[in-house]
């Protein structure tokens, strides 16, 4: 058995929640490869919103095993409020031990540099993510398996706080006090203890007893650490090669993928964003689209359906189709914008050069149409909405397999 996956496609925020949630429905396993509480999904179902952070949003689905692999940065705060949310997760939740552990310190270090960077900040949500995953990569970060022994983990904590103590001092950052801190991580060994094992060895046996996995990442490709738009990106690799090493699988392992991308375009943070809208259109899409953001309330920047972009991503994580989300947020507009190209030191490219700080969009023109909320068959689209949709697949060489229509679960098109 193979294991399918989901990947955004743009810079995040793509609706991978509500598609994970709808797919989950058909799998046995949901497993969340890399990304921290940064991260947020909103999932609606009858009406009700569910934030998720870090638990994999198959946990709406009663019979689904959901699994927190090895390339994230777990903060125990945070899973744990999450946690709160659901009965019954013994059995049902899986952490990794090899998973790195986000602790408060981290958030501190994040935010307490994000300001000595003034205008040059990279717009990070200030969760910690980035200096978690430096001490990682520095070989001075902890596991999630270090809490099933506190007393050695605090231990551990306050001597890398003796060691890098003029740096703290500069950051204005405290050693914690000793038995505080013992006592913060004994609460998150009883609450997460019995939640954490080798999640690698899990999926194996899950796939070779034919087990039906599914796959999830968070941000998007246009944040990934090395393809992204650096440096504004996230710490992770968040395309699809990510989810084989923050889960343990190898490139055979992957099935099908598809391609999480709005039908319009946001970015929150810093960094360049070629076909971001600064008028009236921008806006009303902000506004019908509810773009603000799940983990910081910050309002997303709004733009057009960038092509070039997409296809770009889409040939670098080998994407079988698409799924076209927040369709019914255009509805209404008189015409459309789609970027098809770039244009660079006055001349017009087709591909996603190594920086964007310089390339302007390059637009066609769709008529709109009026509403498409709730429809659930592509030939009841409107005839405008079925072109636009046409158009897309022809630019960026990958079939729209999946439209959505509404916030709702079930208002999914489906196409064979």
């Amino acid at each position: 058995m193979k294991a399918d996956l989901i990947v955004g496609i743009q810079w995040g925020d793509e609706g991978k929640g509500k598609i994970v949630d709808m797919l989950a429905q058909n799998y046995d396993l949901v497993c969340r490869s890399q990304g921290g509480h940064n991260a947020g999904h909103t999932i609606w179902v009858d009406g009700v919103k569910y934030a998720l952070h870090l638990i994999p949003s198959g946990v709406l689905n009663p019979k689904a095993i959901n699994v927190i692999g090895n390339g994230v940065v777990l903060s125990p705060e945070s899973i744990i409020k999450e946690m709160s949310q659901f009965q019954n997760l013994e059995g049902r939740l899986f952490i990794s031990d090899k998973a790195h552990l986000n602790l408060p310190y981290h958030a501190q270090i994040d935010q307490a540099k994000e300001r000595l960077k003034g205008d040059k900040a990279i717009g990070t949500t200030g969760k910690g993510i980035g200096p978690a995953y430096s001490d990682k990569i520095n070989r001075i970060g902890h596991r999630v398996g270090e809490l099933l022994n506190p007393a050695k983990l605090t231990d551990s904590i306050i001597e890398y706080f003796e060691q890098n103590r003029a740096i703290f001092d500069v950051l204005e950052i405290a050693t914690p006090n000793k038995e505080e801190l013992l006592a913060e991580l004994k609460g998150y060994n009883e609450k997460l203890a019995s939640f954490i094992t080798n999640t690698t060895n899990m999926l194996w046996k899950a796939l070779d007893e034919n087990k039906k996995v599914l796959l999830e990442g968070a941000q998007g490709t246009m944040l990934d650490i090395d393809h992204g738009t650096y440096p504004y990106v996230t710490s992770s690799s968040t395309v699809s090669a990510g989810a084989c090493t923050g889960l343990g699988l190898n490139p055979k392992d992957i099935g099908v993928v598809t391609g999480i991308t709005k039908a319009y375009c946001t970015r929150v943070g810093n960094g360049p964003f070629p076909s971001e809208d600064f008028g009236t259109d921008g806006d009303t899409m902000a506004s019908v689209g509810k773009e603000f953001g799940t983990t910081t309330g910050r309002k997303r920047r709004c733009g057009w359906f960038d092509a070039v972009a997409v296809k770009h991503a889409s040939r670098l994580n080998g994407c079988d189709q698409l799924a076209l989300m927040k369709l019914d947020v255009l509805d209404g507009f008189e015409k459309i914008k789609v970027c098809v190209a770039y244009e660079l030191d006055g001349q017009r490219i087709d591909y996603v050069p190594s920086s964007l700080d310089d390339v302007k969009a390059i637009y066609e023109e769709i008529d709109g149409w009026d509403s498409v909320v709730g429809i659930r068959e592509f030939d009841k689209l409107p005839e405008n909405a079925k072109k636009y949709i046409n158009r897309i697949e022809e630019v960026t060489s990958t079939k729209v397999g999946i439209v959505s229509t509404s916030p709702e679960r079930a208002d999914t098109i489906i196409r064979g």
